[in-house]
């Protein structure tokens, strides 16, 4: 990911999400050097991810594709190139968290060998309160 990218991924991330990230987020995972990533299929952007290394593990922040992109296997592929580079920098483990509501998501992490570990009680903002998240964890 780079700053031209950043209106592309703002927009893809406000529509994809009732509770977006905002540019502010994404400018401080560039500024910290966070792994930041975005995804093109045929020369046209198609997905993005923010992930955080610390030591031995990998946690993804974030992970959008493009809704007129969805449903041809970019999600999968993107979580299979995260996976991949976070193993070959070192990373033994990666996590996640997910909405329980969001069930396809859920289930592309779950495709790829991802377990659910626990659950964070009133983790993201819903409407009228609070949603948990289910963390997930794929050995490396």
């Amino acid at each position: 990911m780079r700053e031209d990218d950043l209106d592309w991924v703002e927009a893809t991330e406000a529509d994809l999400h009732a509770y977006p990230w905002s540019r502010g987020n994404f400018i401080d995972s560039l500024s910290a050097g966070q792994a930041v990533w975005v995804q093109r299929m045929d020369g046209q952007r198609s997905g993005y991810a923010v992930l955080l290394n610390v030591l031995d593990e990998t946690h993804l922040l974030t992970l959008g594709i493009h809704r007129a992109m969805q449903g041809r296997g970019l999600g999968a592929a993107l979580l299979d190139f995260l996976t991949g580079n976070a193993r070959a920098g070192g990373s033994t483990q990666f996590f996640l968290e997910v909405r329980p509501s969001n069930q396809s998501a859920f289930a592309l992490y779950r495709r790829t060998g991802f377990e659910q570990i626990g659950r964070r009680k009133g983790y993201y903002p819903a409407p009228g309160g609070r949603e948990d998240a289910i963390v997930m964890r794929l050995a490396l």
